[in-house]
């Protein structure tokens, strides 16, 4: 959200000012890419208008790549031994190669020079640990492994691979036009990236921009929605949420599922994920006692990454809380009655449950984008 906001302040410098205009933020980290698609709404808000999406592959997973590719030039013993006794010098190594291979690879052919990676010079330690055949040829070659075009090549293409993917789906998804597109946080200044990105998508998305400054996008963008957090008006659900009832055990039912009172315990819906919600808005339900003279209740919520569920201890199914409160009046026995309404506000999930004397209980939960 907050690479989101800053994004929006820019949408002038490319000429997209109509409300209803959306665009899509690739935050491309170092371990995770995350991605969102949003409208620009009247008086400077936005609403999103697909359900997030993300994945681990980030610039980090390039690293282990290259890593991969060490094992084949050295062996997996010796990259084992160095992973063990000496971290240092590998994650040296690493950074090297960041410098030297990962960050200037644009993947033109014409601008790649081969990288000579000096194992003496860069990570001497590890001679020691290499053996057998990979030893004969490397003390051959000098200690000096080459990296050509298509290694470094074939390093990135499983990961940029991953984040094409990633943005098929959220155009898929999206019913209108993506008139922008936004490479934010710090793998996204990668030239191979844009280059692969602006390949796949120069067609569907006519602006496809990189900020000035990639990373500090998101915490300016951060700092503008702490100044109002009004900005952001509506989200879609990531999770479908409900509650714990108790209705009358039914044949076909499971059997094994019956439990006192001829009652079973089911999964009731209140919102589905993928829903767009307002901020703050409420989805209800009105609950009766299970028993007769019931004289309180618990309200468990759950919540599940399926559209929809049928018991609370399914897999997926994650209680989120407990909410237990007097159910009074117990000579009106089925007559009675609680509202139940759980919310979705700017960082939590609100739940309020209230009887029919006025008494309510209300809890607070983190809301997971």
């Amino acid at each position: 959200e907050a690479a989101a906001i800053y994004c929006m302040r820019t949408l002038k410098e490319h000429m997209i000012t109509e409300v209803g205009s959306s665009f899509m933020i690739v935050d491309c980290g170092g371990g995770t890419v995350d991605l969102t698609t949003r409208e620009l709404l009247e008086n400077n808000r936005l609403g999103e208008i697909t359900e997030r999406s993300g994945d681990f592959c980030g610039g980090t997973y390039v690293d282990k790549e290259f890593i991969k590719f060490l094992r084949r030039k050295v062996g997996d013993s010796a990259i084992n031994l160095l992973l063990e006794n000496h971290y240092g010098q590998l994650q040296y190594m690493v950074q090297e190669f960041c410098r030297r291979v990962k960050l200037p690879f644009t993947g033109n052919r014409k601008d790649f020079k081969t990288y000579e990676l000096d194992i003496e010079e860069v990570c001497p330690v590890l001679k020691q640990y290499v053996a057998g055949t990979s030893k004969v040829k490397l003390e051959k070659d000098d200690w000096i492994i080459d990296l050509e075009y298509e290694d470094v090549k074939s390093m990135f293409d499983p990961v940029v691979g991953k984040i094409i993917r990633l943005i098929n789906g959220q155009l898929n998804a999206s019913t209108g036009t993506c008139a922008a597109m936004f490479l934010v946080g710090g793998f996204s200044e990668s030239k191979y990236l844009q280059t692969r990105i602006k390949q796949e998508f120069g067609d569907q998305v006519k602006n496809i921009n990189v900020p000035k400054q990639p990373i500090a996008a998101i915490v300016r963008g951060a700092l503008d929605y702490g100044l109002n957090m009004k900005t952001i008006k509506t989200r879609v659900l990531k999770w479908t949420y409900g509650i714990e009832l108790s209705p009358q055990w039914k044949k076909g039912d499971p059997p094994e599922r019956k439990i006192s009172h001829g009652r079973i315990n089911v999964f009731s819906k209140l919102v589905s994920r993928g829903t767009i919600v307002d901020v703050d808005q409420g989805f209800g339900k009105d609950l009766f006692p299970s028993i007769e003279d019931q004289s309180a209740a618990s309200m468990k919520i759950y919540k599940t990454p399926a559209v929809d569920g049928k018991y609370p201890d399914e897999p997926g199914m994650e209680k989120l809380g407990e909410l237990i409160l007097d159910f009074p009046d117990a000579h009106l026995g089925f007559n009675r009655k609680l509202e139940f309404t759980l919310s979705f506000g700017q960082m939590e999930i609100r739940a309020y449950c209230k009887n029919q004397n006025g008494k309510s209980v209300d809890a607070v939960f983190n809301l997971e984008f």
